[in-house]
């Protein structure tokens, strides 16, 4: 009878940690006014550190409702999450392990130069991840592909993201386009007052 009660014990512990988990996008009331987030971020090319910086994040009042503050801009927090999803999403909701699309964005920079990026992505693990921040779960993301612009040139694009659902957001970011690294970690999260 003990074996039989360990034996099912067992089999509890490794098909319930095989559920599947699914991750909607956050909605308005997810956000607190005051929540912030603040990433540090740095681009190594030839084993020397070529840039750095910091970006933050802040939930602050705008125009009567939520809105993300980056230090120079501020988005209302409801237009940036009810946002019709396209065929290419960035992400493609509902999050979960195992999942595949694709990823295409055209853009242009602050110099006039445009390009279009196109990758596969895949949901790869929901993992424990530790960043200066501290300890959360995480969906790993693997974006695969390649880069062009305006200006002729083609190139890979490969980028990892670790995005988490008890944040709202991404807590770390690789990026790696053959010439150098880039990395984005978050450094401090700090919810409400």
């Amino acid at each position: 009878m003990k074996t039989k009660v360990l034996f099912y014990m067992a089999l509890l512990l490794i098909f319930g940690n095989c559920a599947t988990t699914k991750t909607n996008p956050p909605i308005l009331k997810d956000y607190t006014l005051g929540e912030k987030w603040i990433w540090k971020w740095e681009r190594v090319a030839e084993g020397e550190v070529r840039a750095q910086g910091e970006d933050i994040q802040e939930v602050v009042n705008y125009n009567g409702t939520l809105g993300l503050w980056n230090g120079i801009d501020t988005l209302q927090i409801s237009k940036t999450i009810h946002q019709e999803q396209s065929d290419t999403p960035f992400r493609n909701w509902p999050l979960e392990v195992g999942k595949k699309w694709k990823y295409v964005s055209e853009w242009e920079n602050n110099e006039g130069t445009t390009g279009k990026t196109s990758q596969d992505a895949k949901i790869t693990a929901f993992e424990e991840l530790h960043v200066v921040a501290g300890k959360f779960k995480a969906y790993k993301i693997e974006y695969k592909g390649i880069v062009t612009n305006s200006r002729g040139f083609k190139g890979e694009m490969n980028d990892i993201w670790w995005y988490s659902p008890e944040l709202k957001t991404y807590i770390k970011h690789v990026n790696d386009d053959g010439y150098g690294l880039y990395t984005n970690e978050l450094t401090s999260y700090s919810k409400a007052n």
